[in-house]
């Protein structure tokens, strides 16, 4: 079958439209494949590793993602942190751990969400901490249960006086 020239034309390599992006841009540093870094890394912006890194990772309020063929060596803290290569090194998150099917960590990890997929390697241990909401709400009730408490005493005017108060109380229950 011949395709008419109109048709060669249509498709040649300088006439295919621009691919059209989904997703928004999303401001990203990135460490490329070849590339080997020792000492420490950190920015105010998320970071996509696929090199090597040696040290340190410090980007406490953003993401740091290794890439499959990404290679760390280092401890990391961030507010995410998504693993899909090779991690040596204790994780500090502030939000959430995601370690992908084709990612292996060694290390501690303290974070307040995980997510670990089939066939992931996790060696380590892993603390997993109270949301701050949930933690001052927590604040909040263990401080109006003591309000309570208090209010319940009878008024007395000095410290010492509660306390004899409450060993004559212990007393007369005790039948002294």
């Amino acid at each position: 079958m011949l395709q008419s020239s109109d048709n060669a034309q249509r498709y040649s390599p300088n006439t295919y439209p621009p691919a059209k992006t989904v997703s928004t841009p999303v401001e990203q540093a990135t460490i490329g494949r070849s590339l080997v870094i020792k000492g420490e890394v950190r920015g105010d912006e998320s970071i996509y590793i696929d090199g090597q890194i040696e040290g340190t990772i410090n980007f406490a309020d953003h993401r740091v993602t290794i890439g499959r063929n990404g290679k760390v060596n280092a401890n990391i803290v961030a507010r995410e942190v998504v693993v899909m290569g090779l991690v040596e090194g204790n994780l500090q998150c502030s939000d959430r751990v995601d370690i992908r099917a084709e990612g292996r960590l060694t290390g501690d990890i303290t974070t307040q969400r995980i997510s670990v997929e089939d066939g992931a390697v996790l060696k380590g241990s892993v603390q997993v901490h109270a949301t701050e909401a949930k933690t001052s709400q927590s604040k909040n009730t263990a401080e109006s249960k003591k309000d309570q408490h208090h209010q319940a005493l009878p008024a007395a005017t000095s410290d010492s006086s509660k306390a004899a108060m409450t060993s004559e109380s212990l007393a007369i229950a005790a039948g002294k």
